[in-house]
Parts: C-alpha cells; structure tokens; sequence
C-alpha cells in the first residue's frame, strides 16, 4: 500500500486526516508525524529558524517508507516544500491547493489566521498561486482564538474564528481562505455568503492524486 506521511504540528489533526482518508482515498496509508515544537519555534523565531529540524524528521519519515510526505501546518509549509529536491521525494503543503483554489474564485482574497505567523507565508503562497493576474489580498488576524484552541476548547476556537470571517461581510472580498488546517470546522459556521476555503481535504486530495495517481 501507498504510505502518505503527514507531518502535524498539533495531535489534532491526526483523526481529521484520517477521517478524510476513510472518505477520500481508501488505498492510502497514513505515517503521522507530529512534532508540536516546531510551530512554537517558528513563531517564535521565524519558519526559517526550523528548517533543519523539518528536514531532519522529512528525511526520517522518508528513511522509514514514505512516498510522499504532506505538511499540514501553513508555518512551515514552505520549507517543508522546499525540501523536496533534496529528499528523493514529493514533500506537498496542504494549503497549495486551497490556494489556488481562492485566487481561481476571484482577485479579492481574504486571509484569515489564527497565529500571526501563518498570515505572511500562506498571504506569499497565494501571491505565488495568482501569478501575473491581479490580486487583492487581505490579511486578518482572529487575535482571539489561539488562546481557546491552546487551552484545548476547540468549540469556542472554531466559534471566535467563525465570528472573525462574518465581520468581513461588509468588506469586499470574493473568497475567504483559513490559513490553518485547524480552523476548518470554523466554514461551517460562516455566514458570510462568499466561498470560505479550508485547508484539509483539498490538501489530502491532491496528496492522494500525487502518490495514488
């Protein structure tokens, strides 16, 4: 069987993505990684400051069986991605897809984050993903849901991050994107009456499509 490794910066994400695995993409098997400390590193000190960490635990999933290995935290996507040249093997971000989902919907792109240090690097993807066709993007920070989901009450995260999106109806804005894969659940409580993109299963999709073909 196909072996997808996913490398996590929170346990949480381990029953989402297997769950999507059940629905999507039965013939994958799923490695995860979970490696909490490089988030708090990388905001800390910039993603850059984690890249020969990421490397190490990507070539160590790839030591171990990998096919490909997709990166769910939007932090450090871009260096997990950068280090795919070097490993022998496709090293994916899960919010590439979703990026070019936005920019496909039109040029006015909101970006809403729960950590400040996701908005510049998923912000850069999207910039990456338009290309030469117009863009204007927004950033947004839900300065007050972090604290929920590091206390553990996720309801109350995906609730303050919901509240966050509405208060964007009288902006224009033609797409709203979740930086993060945690803040998925949060599109189902939107109201805003524009598409409201999340990271996860478009993410897992184009993984399986890559390594499953």
């Amino acid at each position: 069987m196909t072996t997808l490794a996913l490398l996590h910066t929170s346990p949480v994400h381990v029953p989402v993505f297997d769950a999507l695995r059940d629905e999507d993409a039965a013939d994958l098997e799923l490695h995860h990684l979970v490696h909490e400390q490089l988030l708090d590193r990388a905001r800390e000190s910039g993603p850059e400051a984690v890249t020969g960490a990421v490397r190490a635990v990507l070539a160590e999933a790839v030591a171990q069986g990998a096919d490909a290995v997709l990166c769910t935290c939007s932090t450090i996507g871009a260096v997990a991605e950068a280090a795919s040249a070097s490993l022998g093997v496709r090293v994916l971000r899960v919010d590439r897809p979703m990026a070019a989902a936005a920019v496909a919907q039109g040029r006015r792109v909101a970006v809403v984050a729960a950590v400040a240090s996701t908005l510049e690097p998923t912000a850069a993807l999207i910039r990456e993903e338009a290309g030469a066709r117009p863009l204007d993007l927004i950033e947004v920070l839900a300065e007050h849901a972090w604290p929920h989901f590091a206390s553990g009450d996720t309801d109350a995260y995906h609730a303050e991050i919901a509240r966050t999106v509405d208060a964007l109806a009288d902006v224009d804005v033609d797409v709203v994107v979740l930086a993060q894969a945690s803040m998925a659940p949060a599109a189902a409580r939107t109201t805003i009456g524009v598409p409201v993109l999340a990271s996860p299963r478009l993410g897992l999709r184009a993984a399986a499509a890559t390594v499953l073909g």
